[in-house]
């Protein structure tokens, strides 16, 4: 809860992220952003995550990229989620 509260006061000008904390792994934050990826590369590089650490995989049939990361912070674990739409492809030749 303390690294909840320095988050919200070190970083309170980032887009809100949902927050997860569970009674199993209290030391563990889950900030998720929901809203595209600009919001979760604000965070990352907030809290000083290398680009090369951050794991990428696709849900929904290809549909929702996803990308991964964890930092520590005052204390915590903090697991970074993003989620964003993956493009349409662009058809080949102007088909439609």
């Amino acid at each position: 809860m303390r690294a909840l509260r320095l988050l919200a006061a070190d970083f309170g000008h980032l887009p809100a992220p949902t927050v997860s904390i569970s009674p199993i792994y209290p030391e563990r934050l889950e900030l998720s952003l929901h809203s595209g990826l600009p919001g979760f590369e604000a965070w990352r590089e907030a809290l000083g995550i290398a680009p090369d650490v951050v794991l990428y995989r696709e849900q929904s049939d290809g549909r929702t990229r996803v990308l991964r990361a964890v930092a520590a912070y005052a204390g915590a674990v903090v697991e970074l989620i993003g989620y964003g739409d993956v493009c349409a492809p662009v058809p080949v030749g102007g088909a439609a």
